[in-house]
């Protein structure tokens, strides 16, 4: 996944003693290959789980850990102003208890003390230190304060007991970080809908009629409106992606679940992305047994099908109305006259774009990582976006709805 957020972010990463230490050397190695600038604190406990030179190797970057350094006699100063976020992970239960109380006897402490960037905290103790009533009014105390938190999660500790107290996985921590960077960004305070992933229509109780969306141009459409700072829902159908951290999830099976919850979300939305694969139609009847084999290869199955309910001819309606979304994008997949049919659906649904795909190609569209889509604004300008990653196709799109939204509100 392409993630352009992190280019040239100055990261403080703060790492203390914690058997859990070793997910930040990953942690670190992410974010610089994802072209951070990431300058690491290390305290003298964490360097007995593991080496500094292991934090050096992955960051190419110095390793602090020394309360003074004959170098820079205010290195804690220096490293908390020119952070652009300070993450701790793993924080322990003393470390948290020493920033809540202002105590400041390491170079950790005192540069969050010193710090003015945003600092983000990722939790990793056992579970009764973490459920213990001091460390969680320490907690709702850093919490008062502005700091944030990641986690903890919960799973298996080192002590072989099960429950919350687990550091996040360092994919996890990176998508709290983005979110935290993007917090600023041109869509600060817009609320964004996206819509993703195929939906299911019910033959029987085992059977059900889809397609081949795979939810990964919707799922990158999120995140990207995330790293613009946009209050982020996403409606999703069935399919096998990790929630993007920071998104509303609302969770719908059928076409009719996603209209009900596209119509109700858009209300006061500014935008909608409508990126989802909604099925045209469903079974007339849900059969209440399996269908057997034999009865279909009898000649004895029929399967009459009826409409869904076409979800952007209803937003269509209530945007007359309501004024609401501001701005509409929809997707048209296509597999012939790409041009001709994407035109048609633009003006018939009223839509502000339209983001075709050709899903016939190998190389676009369903189950593959890339795509090619041709965007056409309702004031007639036509932009081609060359094959490259869903992700990389989203930061186009929401590039393009950021200035279109200005415009609306502007």
């Amino acid at each position: 996944m392409d993630i352009t957020i992190f280019q040239e972010k100055r990261i403080l990463l703060g790492i203390t003693g914690s058997i859990a230490c070793y997910k930040s050397v990953d942690l670190a190695s992410k974010l610089t290959q994802n072209g951070a600038l990431v300058d690491v604190i290390m305290t003298e406990a964490a360097s007995r789980f593991i080496a500094p030179l292991s934090l050096s190797s992955v960051t190419g970057r110095e390793v602090y850990s020394d309360m003074w350094s004959l170098d820079d006699h205010i290195q804690h100063v220096n490293l908390g102003e020119g952070a652009d976020i300070f993450v701790i992970a793993p924080s322990t239960a003393h470390t948290i208890a020493k920033i809540a109380h202002g105590l400041a006897d390491n170079l950790l402490t005192i540069t969050a003390l010193a710090a003015r960037c945003p600092i983000l905290m990722a939790p990793a103790m056992d579970v009764g230190m973490y459920t213990n009533p001091a460390t969680q009014a320490n907690v709702a105390t850093l919490k008062d304060r502005g700091l944030l938190f990641a986690g903890p999660a919960e799973g298996r500790m080192a002590s072989g007991l099960v429950g919350l107290g687990r550091l996040l996985e360092p994919t996890e921590l990176m998508g709290h970080i983005r979110r935290a960077l993007s917090s600023g960004g041109p869509l600060k305070d817009k609320k964004i809908i996206v819509t993703a992933g195929p939906t299911q229509e019910a033959l029987d109780p085992v059977r059900f009629l889809s397609n081949r969306s795979s939810g990964r141009q919707g799922y990158a459409l999120a995140q990207a409106a995330l790293d613009a700072g946009a209050d982020v829902t996403l409606i999703s159908g069935p399919v096998q992606l990790n929630s993007p951290v920071g998104a509303r999830m609302i969770q719908v099976n059928t076409a009719v679940e996603m209209s009900d919850a596209v119509l109700k979300e858009v209300a006061d939305a500014d935008v909608l992305l409508m990126a989802a694969a909604v099925s045209d139609f469903r079974p007339a009847e849900l059969g209440k047994q399996k269908i057997k084999k034999a009865q279909a290869f009898s000649g004895g199955l029929g399967l009459p099908l009826i409409s869904n309910p076409d979800i952007l001819e209803q937003v269509k309606t209530q945007k007359a109305k309501t004024g609401r979304p501001l701005v509409s994008l929809g997707f048209a997949a296509e597999t012939e006259n790409l041009m001709e049919y994407g035109r048609e659906k633009l003006v018939r649904k009223a839509l502000d774009f339209i983001a075709i795909n050709d899903v016939g190609s190998a190389d676009s569209g369903f189950s593959v990582d890339t795509n090619r889509i041709i965007l056409i604004g309702s004031d007639g300008r036509l932009m081609n976006m060359p094959l490259q990653s869903k992700s990389a196709v989203a930061e186009d799109i929401i590039r393009v709805i950021v200035e279109a939204l200005d415009l609306r509100i502007n």
